[in-house]
């Protein structure tokens, strides 16, 4: 409860809260002076918000040298680490893998019950945006498809990037953010897998014909889960 009470204290500061909400879309390791000069405040009291975003371990950071003489600078990146509230106590990442593991006793009938799930999960997110915005999706252009998209993987958790050439008929779509990312130690292979179905969902839900290729994965050590879909005409 007393780390509890940390979190909330420290978060209840607007300028604090948009500083972390920054650092989560930069998708990258920032400075002291970086959130100064985008916050238009001192150097000395970024540091101060910064500090304290690492003490409630949102943050993480590191000296690193800039090969430019003098003292190594610090750079700050979001912590590994989950941060969950719930009044009362709530633990959702144990049922998930309670969960998951039941459907693993199933065998393949279970996994495809997974990817199945996930798929139609995919599906609904994008369907819920579909439905808010009064459209038909025959009638979205293909900047509007893949601005759709984006909104439901925001929504999903997964500050996602997005570069898209409607001349290529080629999307980029990187996740720096799995919220799957705590239970992929029951079954690694098998939730990246559903996760891919989820994502194969989203995209069809928008796009008749589209193929997804996997180019990087979290799980691999690598910064984010890269997908290079092709729409197919």
């Amino acid at each position: 409860m007393e780390h509890t009470l940390k979190i909330t204290n420290v978060l209840a500061d607007p300028t604090r809260y948009y500083i972390y909400q920054y650092i989560v879309n930069n998708h990258g390791d920032v400075t002291v002076q970086q959130i100064a000069d985008s916050f238009n405040i001192h150097p000395n009291v970024a540091r101060l918000h910064l500090s304290k975003l690492e003490d409630i371990e949102m943050l993480t950071s590191e000296a690193r040298k800039t090969g430019k003489g003098g003292r190594p600078s610090r750079l700050y990146r979001l912590s590994d680490k989950v941060i969950q509230l719930h009044f009362p106590y709530r633990d959702y990442q144990l049922l998930s893998r309670i969960s998951i593991q039941t459907m693993m006793t199933l065998g393949e009938q279970g996994k495809q019950a997974l990817y199945d799930t996930g798929k139609v999960f995919g599906e609904e997110l994008v369907n819920q945006q579909l439905a808010l915005s009064l459209n038909s999706v025959n009638s979205l252009t293909f900047e509007e498809k893949v601005g759709m998209l984006k909104n439901a993987a925001a929504i999903a958790g997964f500050s996602p990037e997005i570069q898209a050439s409607e001349e290529e008929n080629k999307i980029l779509f990187r996740i720096f953010n799995c919220p799957f990312k705590e239970v992929t130690a029951v079954e690694p292979s098998i939730i990246c897998s559903m996760h891919n179905s989820f994502l194969k969902g989203m995209f069809e839900a928008l796009f008749d014909n589209v193929h997804i290729v996997e180019l990087e994965n979290m799980m691999s050590d690598c910064s984010t889960c890269s997908y290079q879909a092709s729409v197919l005409t």
